[in-house]
C-alpha cells in the first residue's frame, strides 16, 4: 500500500511540475526587420511562420515585421529566392531589441542530366521492353510528342521482384498521420487559420508542407500522383492547394481501410 502511495505521489508531483514548467514560459512580442544578407535591402513579403502554434505573418514593404510568441516556440522564416531559416524563441529575444533577421540568396543547382540512346529494332515485343518508360508505365520515344500506356497498372499494391508486396505511396501519408496525430491536426491548422491561410495561398515553394510531412518534394510528388492528382496540379498548385488535396488524399485512404467507397462525412 505503502509503494502504491509513493507511485502516485511521484506521479503529482511530475504533473505539477510540468504544468509549473507550461505556466513559467514567457509570452511575448518579437518585432524586427528582414533583409537580404548581401546588400541589405528590405525584403518585401518574407514570411515568418511559427511552427509550434500554427500562426503568421508577412513583412511589409520595409521588411519590418511583429509577431507575438511564447518562449521555446520555433519561427521558420523564408522568402522566395532567399535560404530560409529556424529560430528557437529563447527569453532573450524578448529584451526588447529589434530582430534583425538577414536572408542569403538561394542558390540553385542545376540538375545533371543523363542522355541515353535506346535502339529499335522494329519488332515491338522487343521494342516495348528496351524504350524508357514512366512512373505511370507510358512509353517514351524521343522524336514523338505523344507516350504511349502499357497495360499495368499502378493501383493499390503491386509484386516487385520476387513477390514482394509494393505498398502504394498513398499509404505513407496514412500512416504518418495514424502514428503521429499531431501532424495531421497541424496541417489542419495551417489550411483554417485566416493568416497561415492567407500566407500558403501566394506560397509556391512547397517549404512549408515538406517540413511538416518530413518528406522531400520527390516523395510528395508520388504520394499526390498516387491520389490521381495531375503532374500539372502538382507542379501548379499553391501550397494551400497541396495541403487540401493531401489532407484529402488522407481522407480517401482511410475510408478505404475502413472499407468504404468514399471518405466519411
Amino acid at each position: 500500500m505503502r509503494k502504491k502511495i509513493t507511485y502516485i505521489t511521484l506521479a503529482l508531483c511530475l504533473l505539477t511540475y510540468t504544468y509549473s514548467s507550461a505556466q513559467d514560459l514567457l509570452k511575448f512580442t518579437i518585432k524586427g526587420k528582414i533583409a537580404s544578407a548581401v546588400d541589405s535591402t528590405s525584403i518585401q513579403g518574407a514570411t515568418l511562420l511559427n511552427l509550434t502554434n500554427i500562426d503568421g505573418v508577412v513583412s511589409n514593404k520595409e521588411g519590418l515585421f511583429e509577431i507575438d510568441v511564447t518562449e521555446s516556440d520555433t519561427l521558420l522564416i523564408s522568402s522566395l529566392g532567399f535560404e530560409s531559416i529556424k529560430l528557437k524563441i529563447t527569453r532573450d529575444l524578448s529584451k526588447g531589441t529589434e530582430l534583425n533577421v538577414d536572408l542569403f540568396p538561394r542558390v540553385e543547382q542545376l540538375p545533371e542530366v543523363n542522355v541515353q540512346a535506346y535502339k529499335i529494332i522494329g519488332v515491338l515485343e522487343i521494342d516495348v521492353k528496351n524504350v524508357p518508360k514512366d512512373r505511370y508505365n507510358r512509353i517514351h520515344i524521343n522524336g514523338l510528342k505523344q507516350t504511349y500506356e502499357t497495360q499495368n497498372s499502378r493501383v493499390g499494391t503491386s509484386l516487385g521482384a520476387g513477390g514482394v508486396t509494393i505498398s502504394n505511396p498513398a499509404d505513407f501519408v496514412y500512416n504518418l498521420f495514424g502514428s503521429k496525430p499531431r501532424k495531421l491536426k497541424d496541417l489542419k491548422e495551417l489550411k483554417d487559420k485566416d493568416a497561415t491561410r492567407k500566407i500558403l495561398a501566394d506560397r509556391f515553394d512547397r517549404e512549408i508542407i515538406l517540413d511538416y510531412l518530413q518528406m522531400d518534394i520527390n516523395k510528395l510528388t508520388e504520394v499526390l500522383s498516387d491520389c490521381d492528382y495531375s503532374p500539372y496540379f502538382i507542379t501548379k498548385a499553391t501550397d494551400l492547394q497541396l495541403i487540401e488535396a493531401v489532407l484529402e488524399c488522407y481522407d480517401n485512404r482511410r475510408a478505404v481501410k475502413n472499407g468504404n467507397t468514399s471518405k466519411t462525412k
